[in-house]
C-alpha cells in the first residue's frame, strides 16, 4: 500500500478525519476557520473505516485496521502526549514518511501540579490524615516526627522534557535540589536544575534521590528500565512518583520495596496494565497513592490540545513546520 506525503493537491479539498474533540465544538471550529478543509467527524472505528481511504489527515490514536485502509495519509495528529499506542498499532510509521505530531506542551502544567501534589501528600501523610478525618479520629501524637521536609532534599527526574522541566521548576520552588537524566543531556540547562546527566548516570541519580520522579515516555528503551536492580539502588526511605507511563518500573519489585521500607512511599498515576487488575497487590499498600491516569485532566489541558491542533492545521495549510513533531524512531 502506498503512503504519500505530498501536502497539497489542488484538485481536491484536504480531507481531515477527526476522531476526538478535546473541547466541544472543535469540529465546527475547524470547519469555520479552515473552509479549505473537508472535516469529517468519525468517533467510532466503524466511522473511521468509512472515511479514511482518501483522508490526508487523521486526528486521534489510529487503530491498525483503520491505517490499513488509508491510501493518502500524510499526517497523524495525536491529541495527547504519548505516541506509544499509535506506534504499537502501526510500527511501520517509524520508517515511512507520514508525519506524527502530538500535544505534549498542553499537559505539562497539570501533570507537574499533580506530581508536586503527590510529593506533598506523601511527605505530610495526607492519605492517613484523610482516613483519620473519615473515622473522626483526632490523634496528634501519632504524627509526631512523621513528616518529611522537602526543603534541602534532592529530587531526581527521569527525562527532562516539557513535563519534567515543569516538575523541576515547581520542586525548585519548594527549595529542593533538582538533578535529571535525559537521552539528550546536552540540552540547555534550566537555572532551576543543578545537573543534567546522560542515561549512563541513571543509577547514580537513583542512589542520590530522596524523591525519584518518572516523566519519561514508554518506548523500547524505557520499557522495564527501573528494574529490580535499580529499585535496590534507591536510597533507603526515599520516595517514587510515576507520572508518565506504566511499564517503565517493575511494579512487583516496587511493591516489595514499599513493604520493606526501602521505598518509603510512592505515587503511580499510570500502571503497566490499565485499568489496574482488581487483584493487584498495589491496591493494598498503605504507603502507595494510586490515581487512574488522571494527572492531565484540567480544562487548560483540553483547551491546550485544541489550540495545538488548530495551530498545526494552520501550519499545514501554510506549508510551515509543525509544532511538536515526534521522533517516530525514538517513540516520542
Amino acid at each position: 500500500m502506498s503512503k504519500t506525503t505530498s501536502r497539497t493537491n489542488p484538485a481536491k479539498r484536504i480531507k481531515v478525519v477527526v476522531t476526538y474533540e478535546p473541547v466541544p465544538g472543535l469540529v465546527d471550529d475547524l470547519r469555520r476557520e479552515f473552509p479549505q478543509l473537508d472535516v469529517r467527524f468519525a468517533p467510532s472505528v466503524e466511522d473511521q473505516l468509512v472515511e479514511i481511504a482518501d483522508a490526508d489527515v487523521y486526528m486521534g490514536w489510529i487503530p491498525r485496521n483503520v491505517y490499513e485502509k488509508a491510501n493518502a495519509l500524510k499526517w497523524i495528529q495525536v491529541p495527547g502526549t504519548g505516541i506509544d499506542v499509535v506506534m504499537g498499532n502501526v510500527p511501520e510509521l517509524a520508517t515511512n514518511d507520514i508525519i506524527v505530531t502530538n500535544c505534549k506542551g498542553s499537559h505539562a502544567a497539570s501533570m507537574a501540579d499533580h506530581t508536586l501534589g503527590m510529593v506533598v501528600a506523601l511527605a505530610h501523610k495526607f492519605p492517613r490524615i484523610f482516613a483519620d478525618q473519615q473515622a473522626r479520629k483526632w490523634d496528634t501524637a501519632s504524627y509526631h516526627n512523621r513528616f518529611v521536609e522537602l526543603e534541602g532534599s534532592t529530587m531526581g527526574i527521569l527525562a527532562l522534557g516539557d513535563i519534567g522541566a515543569a516538575v523541576a521548576r515547581r520542586a525548585h520552588g519548594f527549595g529542593m535540589r533538582v538533578l535529571a537524566v535525559d537521552a539528550q543531556p546536552s540540552m540547555k540547562k534550566p537555572p532551576f536544575v543543578e545537573e543534567i546527566w546522560g542515561l549512563d548516570k541513571l543509577d547514580a541519580l537513583i542512589a542520590e534521590s530522596d524523591w525519584f520522579v518518572v516523566t519519561a515516555p514508554i518506548t523500547p528503551a524505557t520499557l522495564g528500565l527501573i528494574n529490580k536492580d535499580r529499585i535496590t539502588k534507591m536510597k533507603h526511605g526515599s520516595y517514587l512518583v510515576v507520572i508518565s507511563r506504566g511499564g517503565i518500573i517493575d511494579e512487583a519489585e516496587l511493591a516489595d520495596a514499599l513493604r520493606s521500607g526501602q521505598c518509603a512511599g510512592a505515587s503511580l498515576d499510570a500502571t503497566e496494565i490499565e485499568p489496574l487488575s482488581k487483584d493487584s497487590p498495589l491496591w493494598n499498600l498503605d504507603n502507595l497513592i494510586l490515581s487512574p491516569h488522571i494527572s492531565a485532566e484540567t480544562p487548560g489541558t483540553f483547551q491546550g490540545r485544541a489550540d495545538v491542533i488548530k495551530e498545526n492545521v494552520r501550519r499545514y495549510l501554510d506549508g510551515k513546520p509543525f509544532v511538536y513533531v515526534c521522533d517516530k524512531k525514538a517513540g516520542y
